[in-house]
């Protein structure tokens, strides 16, 4: 295990210097994330026992903090307070005015404390993975932050093993079982669809019916439910979103968590293949050639209908998607139907 974690360390080394993310490195090198993390284990990296719900339920002493979910294509940064937490054997939440997660901590394997420097200055944070090694969500340190809480958690939650390696179980990509149309009760499907009475019960309808998501838009009940559009609808709705400071919900997500963001957006920014909303409470950055489907879906609720932007990538999966902004009791806001409206 040394040997094989010293030659890592020596391969690692070069891509250090030169500055390379970790995520981006580990994909060149073959391995995952937390393998690269946990060589620094013991010196600028402590391993946490992996006590989720103990530690979580202690992040909101740390204060203002930055919140970071992402998957491959997309990363969300929200700045804000873990508030409202309440953990249960499905899904977690915390529910605050900043920081909105669903997390699925069936999902998380392990964790750990950091401190990254950036002109001899540490920035610290804590970062949580999957069983296959990939970072599933980090909460990082702001100025605002309460750093001697950060401290007391990481001495109270030190793993007794800091060894500079961690086993991961590698999953090779499989897609998504997909039953042939005929197979579909197509009719029950299209409509259990039109009378859907809360958002939350489309998940289930595709589970019921056993159709994929993509699946389900394409044999929707009729084009005003899902309508596929171009794959630039981000960049629009993003654009338009801005410029008529429509608040909306942004939502990402990866196995173990799904990160939101409510409110406006404003400075919609281009970065190499990157489209990135750099606001100062919310970052976006989305690999936008990542994009291979985009759908404007449409569900009824017992609030009237609820309109979202739905962007795929190349596996089928659900990378990134928006809302306009909304509340339970409440109404679609008429100024993210009138942007919907114009996207193609």
């Amino acid at each position: 295990m040394e040997t094989i974690s010293a030659q890592l360390k020596e391969r690692y080394a070069p891509l250090k210097e030169q500055k390379v993310r970790i995520r981006e490195a580990a994909k060149q090198l073959g391995v995952s994330e937390v393998e690269l993390l946990v060589l620094d284990c013991g010196e600028n990296v402590t391993r946490l026992r992996p006590e989720f719900e103990s530690i979580l339920g202690k992040i909101e002493t740390l204060g203002y903090v930055m919140a970071l979910s992402r998957n491959d294509e997309v990363v969300h940064e929200r700045k804000g307070i873990y508030e409202n937490g309440s953990f249960g054997p499905h899904a977690s939440l915390f529910v605050g005015k900043d920081i909105d997660l669903r997390i699925f901590l069936q999902a998380w394997d392990s964790a750990f404390a950091v401190a990254e420097f950036v002109n001899d200055k540490p920035r610290f944070s804590l970062q949580f993975f999957g069983k296959d090694g990939l970072a599933l969500h980090k909460i990082y340190m702001e100025s605002k932050s309460n750093i001697d809480a950060y401290h007391a958690l990481v001495n109270e939650f030190k793993h007794e093993s800091q060894e500079p390696v961690q086993e991961v179980i590698r999953k090779e990509f499989q897609m998504e079982n997909e039953l042939s149309d005929d197979e579909i009760d197509v009719a029950g499907f299209r409509q259990v669809w039109e009378t859907l009475k809360d958002t939350h019960d489309f998940f289930g309808m595709l589970r019921n019916f056993k159709v994929t998501r993509t699946q389900a838009l394409r044999l929707a009940p009729s084009e005003h439910f899902a309508k596929k559009i171009s794959n630039n609808a981000l960049r629009q709705a993003l654009n338009a979103a801005s410029e008529t400071q429509t608040p909306i919900m942004v939502f990402v997500g990866n196995p173990g968590i799904i990160q939101i963001h409510t409110g406006p957006v404003k400075n919609i920014v281009d970065h190499g293949p990157w489209i990135n909303v750099l606001d100062p409470i919310f970052n976006l950055h989305l690999r936008e050639g990542a994009i291979t489907e985009s759908w404007i879906v449409r569900k009824p609720t017992t609030d009237g209908e609820v309109t979202s932007l739905e962007l795929f990538n190349e596996r089928k999966e659900l990378i990134c998607t928006l809302f306009g902004e909304r509340k339970p009791g409440k109404p679609e806001l008429e100024s993210w139907r009138a942007l919907v409206a114009q996207l193609n």
